[in-house]
């Protein structure tokens, strides 16, 4: 981690080193220039151009150095080419004056508002890296990888979730998207998140587990100290969510869906979803919604791939309006590891949608290894 970030910041200086040799030699020969040129031709208003392109990448002192070094010039330029109180060459070398500090003062204006956003992007790792903790990437008899892809560029998290917890003898796994942005919803997925987690290897099956997280959820909802202004919409929220229960020594595996996106299997280059003959109602809604907490079982064979996946992906569109055709992107893709599926995926969802999600997209995929 520590030589990544030295390595970021090494790549990151050297185009700052090659933009300030571009302002300096920009002030060399606007000078040598404006010397050479005739006596009616006065180039000094270009030495402006100087501080003001510093002050878009480089710090005050840097910027006021460069804004000194313009003014340095000018004044060179009018003892050449004529005095230093010459009229026309004073006003230009006070306007040089006042242009180069309006640049510093942007300049450190910017490098206060990058060190407030870089603290912020800190916080929001950190908040991530708790909150939404990475996959292990083996656990059993299983391989696992994971991505996130938030929609707006500064967030690292949202509303989707994932988390994956051992029993005994199983893998549990889940994944979910709440309704809503910002930080109600962060504060959603992280109540799921932890109670998945206290929770999962204690339950005995994934009945009991959904309607342990059900129960947390809805008393969430209705907390009293929740009910302010910002809170007129709670009674709306939800929780779609998938749930698996992997034995290591079954070829199977156990599925609960509260109103979630089917997962995928991929199987011998072809692909299905897992549809269970009786889903659950978004966790959240059981007090509108009637409806029993079942699990179905899938054959989960050596070699095979499930993939789990929230809307975003999904319903992510292209220019046209097209939505994302996972299950059609998937097909072929078994066999190269759930590594190389992901990578290949984030990259052909970006590329579907044009380089922005209106979403966030978060994916699983999770590979049974063939037993030894």
């Amino acid at each position: 981690m520590v030589s990544g970030r030295l390595e970021d910041r090494r790549w990151s200086q050297e185009p700052r080193h090659a933009l300030l040799a571009v302002s300096i030699t920009m002030i060399v020969v606007v000078t040598v220039v404006d010397i050479l040129a005739p006596s009616n031709v006065h180039l000094g208003p270009f030495l402006v151009a100087a501080p003001a392109v510093t002050a878009s990448f480089a710090g005050p002192r840097t910027t006021a150095c460069v804004g000194a070094l313009a003014v340095l010039a000018q004044a060179v330029v009018a003892t050449v080419r004529t005095t230093l109180i010459d009229l026309n060459h004073s006003f230009q070398l006070i306007t040089l004056i006042l242009m180069s500090a309006f640049a510093t003062v942007f300049a450190a204006w910017r490098e206060r508002h990058e060190r407030e956003l870089k603290q912020l992007r800190s916080v929001a790792t950190t908040a991530q890296e708790v909150v939404l903790k990475p996959l292990p990437q083996r656990v059993g008899p299983l391989r696992i990888a994971s991505v996130y892809l938030a929609a707006e560029s500064e967030a690292q998290i949202g509303g989707d979730l994932y988390a994956a917890a051992r029993t005994e003898r199983a893998t549990r796994i889940v994944i979910g998207d709440v309704r809503g942005k910002g930080l109600e919803a962060v504060g959603d997925a992280a109540l799921l998140l932890g109670a998945f987690r206290g929770a999962a290897h204690r339950q005995a099956d994934l009945p009991a587990l959904m309607a342990f997280l059900e129960g947390t959820v809805s008393s969430d909802l209705d907390d009293p100290s929740a009910l302010d202004a910002a809170a007129e919409d709670r009674g709306e929220a939800f929780i779609t969510a998938a749930a698996l229960d992997i034995p290591d020594d079954e070829l199977v595996l156990h599925l609960v869906n509260c109103g979630h996106p089917p997962p995928l299997l991929l199987r011998h280059g072809e692909v299905g979803p897992l549809e269970v003959r009786h889903p659950a109602p978004p966790l959240g809604l059981t007090e509108f919604v009637e409806s029993e907490l079942s699990e179905e079982e899938f054959a989960f064979e050596d070699g095979d791939i499930v993939l789990l996946y929230t809307d975003g992906v999904i319903e992510a569109r292209d220019h046209e309006g097209t939505f994302y055709p996972l299950a059609e992107r998937v097909a072929g893709r078994a066999g190269k590891g759930p590594d190389a599926l992901l990578a290949h995926l984030c990259k052909d969802l970006m590329r579907h949608a044009g380089g922005h999600l209106g979403d966030d997209a978060a994916m699983v995929a999770i590979e049974r290894m063939p037993r030894q």
